[in-house]
């Protein structure tokens, strides 16, 4: 396993993006285009307990290594960190899925009195939920992007990426916070000095 700080800061970040990309399909109540139903719960469930997974065989593998990096302790606590989170979402996830289902056995009982309250209830508690899911998502997310910043700070980043590219020798002399801008004629290369 590579267990270079940029190999886990990537690592951390990849794994960031996935709960980010989750976060970005939730259902929102009242959005036609997007409006929660059972199934789309029920996937969306199953794809945060392989991202819940993951967080797990991220914590094996460096746990079971046999040479660990100073950094290795870091990236553990941080993977292990986001299980809580990812936990909380899952459970969200849950609890928006089964008042869903009792808002489809209930259907045909929809213009009934005593089951109006009930109905309506089970609606504000699948949008509380929804809420909760995303604010779990985005904290798990958030988390691994700190650490992953930790780990690999950026302008470690940009040296390693600049190492192989011919405009590496201009870049390490214009400093971590500049960008090196290519051009199509033959003169010297503009650098400029935007912070990224």
């Amino acid at each position: 396993m590579n267990n270079t700080p940029l190999a886990d800061g990537q690592a951390l970040r990849a794994t960031a993006s996935a709960f980010d990309a989750l976060r970005g399909k939730l259902p929102v109540l009242g959005d036609r285009h997007r409006s929660p139903d059972t199934v789309t719960l029920a996937r969306q469930i199953s794809q945060l307990g392989a991202l819940i997974t993951t967080l797990g065989d991220q914590v094996l593998f460096r746990a079971n290594a046999e040479n660990q990096a100073p950094h290795t302790a870091q990236v553990i606590n941080s993977f292990a960190d986001a299980v809580g989170p990812a936990g909380r979402a899952a459970s969200a996830l849950g609890a928006a899925a089964h008042q869903l289902s009792f808002l489809d056995l209930t259907e045909h009982l929809r213009d009934q009195p005593h089951a109006r309250g009930a109905r309506e209830v089970a609606t504000l508690v699948i949008g509380n939920a929804l809420a909760m899911a995303d604010t779990a998502l985005r904290d798990t997310a958030d988390s691994l992007h700190a650490a992953s910043a930790t780990v690999s700070p950026q302008s470690e980043r940009l040296r390693v990426a600049r190492a192989g590219s011919p405009l590496a020798d201009t870049a390490a002399q214009s400093g971590p916070d500049t960008v090196v801008v290519a051009t199509a004629h033959p003169v010297q290369p503009h650098v400029s000095t935007r912070g990224r």
